[in-house]
């Protein structure tokens, strides 16, 4: 999965207009990245990537990066 196929779940997990995400964002300045979001990232990560996403990994993501890089490739 690309980069660009990442952000694109994101962007639709948090029903935001394409183009709306960047890799340095700061996920704190994302208005719709609440408790729903980050419960949806769970979901999206295992349904998506395969990956198991705890909350206390959650809390480490900073940016739209630290989740990009945590989908892996």
């Amino acid at each position: 999965m690309t980069q660009e196929e990442k952000i694109v779940l994101l962007e639709d997990m948090l029903e935001l207009d394409g183009g709306s995400l960047t890799p340095e964002m700061e996920l704190a300045s994302i208005d719709e990245y609440d408790s729903m979001a980050k419960l949806s990232l769970i979901v999206l990560m295992d349904e998506e990537c395969g990956k198991k996403l705890t909350g206390e990994q959650i809390r480490e993501f900073k940016t739209v990066a630290d989740v990009l890089n945590f989908m892996g490739e």
